[in-house]
């Protein structure tokens, strides 16, 4: 649930008082395929931080039919019909209005009003501390709409920290890329055939591997 979510999270500099980004206390959940991580801070705490692995590559410019079978993808994996209005099955207070209808203010507002439950948002199911860096990062406003296309920048976000570049440009090979994804997002799974996060309070992949691997070697490089 990115949440999936999942998802890469870095160390941030302090945020200025009453930021929109003030880090909450709650304990949040990944993603709606990676269900209850965490169990030693409770039943939908997050599972285990994810640093980016190309934490400093170009954000701009992602788009492509590679990147939209991706993202097509990570939604068959994460939020599947709800897409991105999807919000993780185990928050039991939920937005008054649809996430894609929302402010990114709206959004963290919701959050830090509900602490205790999971907050995994949108079609790539993003946890609020990834969600706020990945806002960061892209230069957002906080009155900026949760919207379609703001998801999808920042899912593409995710998709260079996993090294799409290199793996388009060959020197990253198309396994060792599969893996860096399922590190992101739960959903997915990795060469062992399991979620990364597989067992971890009872997460696992909801696609296959060979489903995955099909959808990845019909973009490789090697596959024209």
């Amino acid at each position: 649930m990115a949440v999936l979510m999942a998802s890469a999270v870095v160390a941030q500099a302090e945020p200025t008082p009453g930021s929109l980004f003030l880090a909450t206390n709650s304990t949040d959940n990944a993603s709606i395929s990676g269900l209850f991580v965490g169990r030693e801070r409770g039943l939908f705490a997050d599972r285990p931080a994810v640093t980016p692995i190309f934490s400093n590559e170009p954000i701009l410019g992602l788009h492509g039919r590679d990147v939209e079978m991706i993202r097509d993808l990570i939604q068959e994996a994460e939020s599947r019909a709800d897409g991105y209005d999807a919000i993780q099955n185990g928050a039991l207070i939920r937005p008054k209005n649809k996430p894609s209808h929302m402010t990114l203010e709206e959004i963290f507002a919701w959050i830090d009003r509900t602490p205790g439950q999971p907050h995994a948002i949108g079609r790539y199911q993003f946890i609020p501390d990834t969600l706020r860096r990945l806002v960061i990062k892209a230069g957002l406003k906080p009155s900026q709409r949760f919207s379609p296309s703001v998801q999808d920048r920042l899912a593409n976000i995710l998709l260079a920290e996993a090294g799409l570049h290199h793996f388009r440009a060959g020197t990253l090979d198309r396994q060792s890329f599969m893996n860096n994804l399922a590190k992101i997002w739960a959903g997915l799974p990795n060469s062992s055939g399991k979620s990364h996060y597989h067992d971890y309070a009872g997460n696992r992949a909801s696609i296959s591997w060979a489903r995955f691997d099909s959808v990845m070697e019909r973009i490789s490089p090697d596959h024209g």
